[in-house]
């Protein structure tokens, strides 16, 4: 089992950027398929992206592409969501998750086994 730290949440204005970092502890994420997901207040839990074990493998929802990458650092077993143009619908609790399978870049929540505890964000209009 891995564990997995969200930091770099909280508020910002419409327009501005966050950088997200989840930061994985007692296994090495090199091999795993990671992603971020989100949670807005009275909604289900929503696929914003994941990303393969090189850089360019990546795999964005719809609502946010164009607007976020994910990229990682396995010297540092960590992955990062930049996100930019923020708008008040990306309100939401961020959760990173591991696939430790790593078949396909799979957008269900249900595929992933290693989940953390989520950060916060909130974009104010």
């Amino acid at each position: 089992q891995v564990q997995l730290v969200e930091s770099g949440g909280g508020l910002v204005q419409a327009g501005g950027s966050l950088r997200l970092s989840c930061t994985a502890s007692g296994r090495t994420i090199s091999t795993y398929n990671m992603a971020w997901f989100r949670q807005a207040p009275g909604k289900e839990r929503e696929f914003v992206g994941v990303i393969g074990l090189t850089e360019t493998n990546t795999y964005y929802a719809d609502a946010v592409k164009g607007r976020i990458t994910i990229s990682r650092d396995n010297a540092k077993n960590t992955v990062y969501l930049q996100m930019n143009s923020l708008k008040p619908a990306d309100t939401a609790v961020y959760y990173c998750a591991a696939d430790r399978e790593g078949w396909g870049l799979r957008s269900s929540a249900a595929s992933y086994d290693d989940w953390g505890q989520g950060t916060p964000v909130t974009v104010s209009s």
